[in-house]
């Protein structure tokens, strides 16, 4: 069995329902276990800013598919949500992303993990060092809390607890 980090996120609403109905889903699959998930984040949007703010998250999951299955697997609960490929880094119902696949370091035409851009995303590095804070990021050689710390503290602040995370307390 493998490990992986999956990042979620949704700008579309009813958002957090997205959130929930794809790890349902990853769950549903009988070759995917679904071990633990961060709270969710609100973020603005990164690249085409004229679209509503994301909830974004990161759950870690024990597989036993190959990475490029895996990522199959992601795409089809993208598109049985609704996922529809329009504007690049435009809205989306769901999103899921492997950002990392048993620390192998992957680079095929359809998949690149770690997830290319993560090491500059705070949306992406705060959730995941939330539930993985010393999982070190092949290529980077460093762990999950260290870029996640090494982002400018204007990202960091941008990335906020969203105050109806499921199973936490929030004072937003």
């Amino acid at each position: 069995m493998t490990h992986a980090y999956i990042g979620l996120g949704s700008n579309i609403e009813p958002r957090e329902d997205h959130l929930s109905a794809a790890i349902q889903l990853l769950g549903e699959n009988k070759t995917i276990t679904v071990d633990q998930q961060s709270a969710v984040y609100q973020t603005k949007p990164v690249g085409y800013t004229e679209q509503a703010d994301f909830l974004n998250m990161v759950v870690q999951i024990t597989t036993s598919l190959s990475a490029l299955a895996l990522l199959d697997a992601c795409q089809s609960i993208e598109q049985e949500l609704g996922r529809r490929r329009g504007i690049r880094f435009g809205p989306r119902t769901i999103d899921l992303d492997i950002l990392w696949y048993d620390n192998q370091k992957i680079e095929t035409e359809r998949l690149t993990v770690p997830h290319s851009r993560m090491h500059e995303r705070a949306f992406v590095l705060i959730p995941f060092s939330e539930i993985a804070p010393d999982v070190m990021i092949p290529g980077y050689d460093q762990c999950a809390d260290t870029l996640a710390q090494s982002l400018p503290s204007e990202e960091r602040q941008g990335v906020r607890e969203w105050k109806n995370s499921p199973g936490r307390e929030s004072e937003q």
